[in-house]
């Protein structure tokens, strides 16, 4: 298992340790010159391996567009790391541009086409000055709007950058640029682009498809094929380096890992992380070369046998590493990806059940089968020697001991095993449900709820329904019941009122004849949308944006959570909401008492207001009671 290396063989320079030292330096380290793509080029040089391959539908549209002859410029646009240097440089080489003449320091190219017509390439907007910035941007107009058929241009920019820009040039001309309108509305997906430009937004890719890209360009690639022969993983040795790409592949369980890791960051981008390839990259070099104990935190062939010698192979565990656990914690919160991956809790989150098989699973008859199947198969990274020895130690060492240094070290392995668990429970193990150890218990709801809205199946009448308990509760503050009808509350105002007994007005919990609420999905944030239509036609409606965490506030509210308790935003977010139904309702009845002035009542100066009461089974109803107005 663990020891030096037999007779003859070194491990000072093993086969694939230039592809490792490669991709190290992608990983987070204090210098990521690797995740440049000007540095891309010269790195690969120096190590002499294959790139990292990544598919670029986006390119190959852009390529597409040059050769049809379309007239117009071309618009590269996304976030910091999105590629777009990436996208920029390849479609120069793809055209016939010479990579030596990209490497030069001068921001802007230019290029001659077979066809006649020039292109002029601007690789990043910010480096450019005011003088040669008005010079683009004017070509960039005048190649739009249609007086430009010769020359076209093709910018790399930030989002902000470009309309900056726009603003800016507008402002020296005194005059409003024609074209910062269109493009910001093309940014947002709220307008139409002109004809003549074709805008590339790299930051519209998915996450989950980019991810899935990632770890295949990376745990995939050719160079792994070196460490076949490698005598780190010769007589019975386990190298970490290998061990986790073997993992993060998914040979032996069908890639169950890539895919959990999937849904979390699919979960992240419906709460707003934006996650560039750039971030993707790192993540997948900190989860193959992550080790505690490694210099930077990133390990080189040579840590393995070193590593291996000391028995400290797991403190380099796929599980820990995807979380940044092997990184000093700011450097590790630097990374959104690691802060988006953080905000799910895991390791920190569990369940009564889980902690009991991780703690008590070795000894107790009861949990002793569960635990050799989900702890004790895994002898790498799960039931190893020191963490079933730890273990001991905490259920039988003397209570000092347990207060101290031994129970620290023991609940630092318990949250590395939270985590190992999330990723390897099986997806059928219903006695464990692995999002239950994170702070999203209802996340895997809300992803097949997004995902039957894409197919245009219905919402599933369990998720349905927690949806209606948990609107019904926040809006009265009272322990409803109902799920056939949503009723909007108020406490005779609009106030904040924590309690709402005063019925405003009701409508079912399912859309009827135009009237109710519906559950539809938003095709510019891809979440799931409540929309409730209190009369009908589209003006009689308020929607409400259904992200995760507002998901699993309504959720956590319906199985008995105070709404404060969870989470104050999610509370003012759906108080908002309130109060946009309870001004559409006041509209309604304006309109309705505009077009009948004998509404009955009205002229008899009485006044009929609903109160909600609750049956002794939960149910709800309205009860109307009737008032005389002095007059």
């Amino acid at each position: 298992m663990n020891g030096s290396l037999p007779d003859g063989q070194d491990a000072s320079s093993p086969p694939a340790s230039a592809w490792v030292r490669f991709l190290r330096s992608y990983g987070p380290t204090p210098n990521n010159a690797n995740l440049f793509d000007e540095y891309v080029t010269g790195a690969l040089g120096r190590a002499k391996v294959q790139p990292i391959t990544l598919t670029s539908p986006q390119l190959d549209k852009m390529k597409q567009r040059v050769a049809s002859g379309a007239l117009g410029s071309i618009l590269i646009a996304g976030t910091a790391g999105d590629g777009k240097t990436y996208h920029c440089r390849s479609l120069w080489v793809s055209l016939g541009g010479n990579s030596q003449d990209w490497s030069d320091p001068a921001p802007v190219k230019r290029l001659s086409l077979p066809d006649g017509r020039r292109v002029v390439f601007v690789k990043d907007l910010s480096e450019l000055n005011d003088v040669q910035s008005d010079e683009a941007l004017g070509l960039l107009e005048r190649s739009v709007l249609g007086s430009e058929d010769s020359e076209f241009l093709v910018v790399a920019a930030n989002h902000g950058q470009i309309l900056e820009r726009l603003r800016d040039i507008g402002l020296r001309q005194n005059r409003v640029n024609p074209l910062r309108k269109p493009i910001q509305d093309a940014f947002l997906l709220s307008g139409q682009v002109p004809e003549r430009l074709a805008i590339y937004d790299l930051s519209r890719t998915s996450h989950r498809q980019s991810l899935e890209e990632v770890l295949q360009g990376v745990a995939g690639h050719p160079e792994w094929k070196n460490c076949v022969k490698c005598p780190l993983q010769s007589a019975g040795r386990v190298c970490p380096i290998f061990e986790n790409r073997e993992r993060l592949l998914g040979t032996k369980d069908d890639r169950q890992f890539a895919r959990k890791l999937g849904d979390l960051v699919e979960v992240a981008r419906l709460n707003g992380w934006h996650l560039p390839v750039r971030d993707l990259l790192a993540l997948a070099s900190n989860m193959i070369l992550g080790h505690r104990d490694a210099r930077e935190g990133l390990m080189a062939c040579a840590d393995v046998a070193r590593f291996q010698d000391a028995g400290i192979t797991e403190r380099g565990s796929l599980y820990d590493n995807v979380f940044g656990a092997n990184l000093p914690r700011r450097r590790a919160l630097d990374r959104p990806v690691f802060r988006a991956l953080a905000s799910f809790g895991i390791g920190e989150e569990t369940s009564n059940g889980a902690d009991g098989l991780l703690v008590y699973g070795a000894d107790d008859v009861k949990l002793a089968d569960a635990f050799s199947r989900l702890v004790g198969s895994d002898p790498i990274y799960g039931a190893t020697p020191s963490y079933l020895a730890a273990q001991q130690r905490y259920l039988e060492g003397e209570e000092a001991a347990r207060l101290d240094d031994g129970a620290a070290d023991f609940l630092g392995r318990l949250e590395a095993q939270r985590r190992r668990l999330f990723f390897t429970l099986p997806e059928t193990e219903t006695a464990y449900p692995f999002w239950w150890m994170t702070a999203f218990r209802f996340a895997g709801d809300y992803l097949d709820m997004t995902t039957a809205l894409a197919e245009r199946k219905p919402v599933n009448e369990t998720v349905r329904a927690r949806i209606v308990r948990g609107l019904n509760r926040v809006m009265t503050g009272l322990l409803i019941e109902n799920t056939d009808r949503i009723f909007v509350a108020s406490s005779g105002g609009f106030t904040q009122s924590k309690v709402s007994v005063l019925c405003d007005t009701e409508a079912p919990a399912r859309r009827v004849g135009g009237i109710g609420m519906s559950i539809k999905l938003d095709t510019q944030t891809e979440r799931p949308m409540l929309d409730v239509a209190l009369a009908q036609g589209s003006s009689g409606s308020v929607t409400f944006s259904l992200s995760p965490v507002r998901f699993e506030f309504l959720c956590r509210v319906d199985e008995g959570y105070l709404p404060g308790s969870f989470s104050n935003e999610c509370l003012e977010d759906m108080l908002a909401f309130k109060a946009k139904l309870l001004r559409k309702a006041e509209l309604l009845r304006a309109l309705r008492q505009d077009e009948d002035e004998d509404e009955p009542g009205a002229q008899e100066g009485t006044l009929t207001l609903s109160f909600i009461e609750i049956e002794q089974n939960g149910h709800g109803f309205s009860r109307p009671v009737t008032v005389r107005i002095g007059l």
